[in-house]
């Protein structure tokens, strides 16, 4: 017979965890002005007309109507070329990416080349 007390594997590796602090009841409450369900620049406005844009020339795609899908498509990055012209970086929010006029012209030439595609390719 062992004089030591029999102590269980599980018991044994199992750390002591401190049991919870209980926090105030002013702190369990929400602040509900935290909470943004909106954009908070005006290039996040811009940003969502895009996507709008991107998502619906997408969708005309997938319904057979390529042509006019990526014309819908090249106004969304047009609009988004123009946003990051007229924007402070600042006001851009996720448009602003990189230097602002290295912004603009890599959407105007994205814009461009989608639109002279979409008028250029021959047939239906």
């Amino acid at each position: 017979m062992s004089v030591h007390p029999t102590i269980s594997h599980s018991e044994a590796s199992a750390p002591q965890t401190p049991a919870p602090e209980t926090q105030a009841p002013e702190q369990d409450k929400q602040d509900t002005h935290d909470v943004r369900s909106f954009p908070s620049t005006l290039g996040g406005y811009v940003y969502l007309v895009v996507l709008a844009a991107a998502v619906s020339g997408l969708g005309l795609v997938g319904f057979g109507l390529w042509r006019v899908g990526i014309i819908v498509l090249a106004a969304g990055v047009g609009i988004a070329s123009l946003g990051r012209a007229a924007l402070r970086t600042k006001d851009a929010g996720m448009l602003a990416v990189r230097n602002r006029w290295f912004d603009v012209a890599l959407l105007g030439l994205t814009a461009a080349a989608l639109w002279i595609l979409a008028v250029t390719v021959p047939g239906d």
